[in-house]
């Protein structure tokens, strides 16, 4: 059995309405992957420019230092993040996004504009699926 972070053929995935059952499965693991907040974060703060962890600490209000290591070795295993280390004391390491990385921002960023054009939709959603699931529990018998 492989585990979650082998490589392996996405056409082991079978139907692609099922990608998400399959642990196994490469898209279900770039996905989990990309998808994650800090992941997404990290993408959108290194658009354009070079950062270095203190800075990207800095910057994301909540990510742990192990959790922003985590998520910068991650990235840089996948390719998406690129880790320059400078020979300086004491040492300097700076990361930017690769072009591979680019391109997934430019993904990102068609989400953030929906999510921009669409929140008013979004939260009168909410908003009706609150009221009457509040209701129902109010009418339950």
């Amino acid at each position: 059995m492989k585990s979650p972070s082998d490589a392996g053929d996405t056409e082991e995935c079978g139907d692609p309405f099922q990608w998400d059952t399959r642990e196994d499965c490469d898209v279900r693991q770039i996905l989990d992957r990309i998808a994650d907040k800090w992941s997404l974060l990290v993408i959108a703060l290194l658009d354009g420019r070079t950062l270095r962890f203190t800075e990207l600490k800095r910057t994301i209000d909540g990510v742990s230092q192990r959790m922003l290591t985590v998520t910068l070795r991650q990235l840089e295993r996948d390719g998406l993040v690129k880790r320059t280390v400078h020979p300086v004391v004491p040492p300097r390491v700076d990361y930017e996004l690769t072009p591979l990385g680019m391109s997934l921002h430019d993904t990102i960023q068609a989400l953030v504009t929906w999510t921009e054009t669409h929140q008013s939709e979004v939260a009168a959603a909410r908003t009706s699926y609150d009221a009457r699931a509040d209701s129902e529990l109010t009418n339950a018998p």
